[in-house]
């Protein structure tokens, strides 16, 4: 990402589905940023599904610096987890968690089947999403003088910066969204003004 601060990702929530000698497979696809936003997902859909035989899936998450992982769900090693991320590395996506709900119909599909049927259905669900190019961010922390509050978020409107609610104490301090290519040069014109000071960068 030296070169560049864009990544892929899906724009909201899309389903597919693929069957096989009776087995129902169904894929859904969310745009997530954090793991907590996947253990949620991933526990509607089991309440949503409560007669299901397994909910596969796989995630990759933060374009900076990427982290996944592959469930298998008590399917055989390997047969799920692992075709439902190779779908998402191959469509080169990020921040994205898809799962895959299996309805068994009572025939085994073996190895082979099996990771045709993880890697169709998810393959059905990335063809079924909205792509769309997002910019990665990073969060800085700002501190300010109340006298310099005004000023400070006159600079961030201007950049139409995305920032969080200011917390009002000894000091103010703001969580803004910078583009991860221009944040040392926005921090040196931030910390510019008078009585402004970064705290964290994360």
């Amino acid at each position: 990402m030296s070169n560049s601060d864009l990544y892929l990702t899906i724009s909201k929530p899309s389903e597919g589905l693929f069957k096989d000698k009776g087995s129902k497979f169904l894929a859904f696809a969310f745009p997530v940023e954090n793991e907590g936003q996947i253990k949620v997902e991933l526990e509607s859909l089991r309440k949503q599904h409560p007669g299901s035989n397994h909910v596969c899936y796989a995630y990759l998450i933060d374009p900076l610096n990427p982290r996944f992982r592959a469930n298998d769900d008590g399917e055989p090693s390997s047969t799920a987890g692992k075709p439902i991320l190779g779908q998402i590395c191959s469509n080169n996506l990020s921040n994205i968690l898809v799962a895959v709900v299996r309805y068994f119909g009572g025939t085994e599909l073996g190895v082979s089947g099996l990771i045709n049927a993880y890697k169709s259905a998810a393959e059905d669900v990335l063809n079924n999403a909205e792509i769309e190019e997002k910019q990665i961010m990073q969060k800085v922390k700002i501190q300010c003088s109340h006298v310099q509050f005004g000023n400070l978020m006159k600079y961030i409107k201007n950049e139409d910066f995305v920032f969080d609610a200011p917390v009002f104490g000894l000091h103010c301090v703001l969580t803004v969204d910078i583009p991860f290519l221009k944040v040392d040069e926005h921090v040196e014109q931030l910390t510019a003004i008078e009585d402004v000071s970064v705290i964290d960068e994360y």
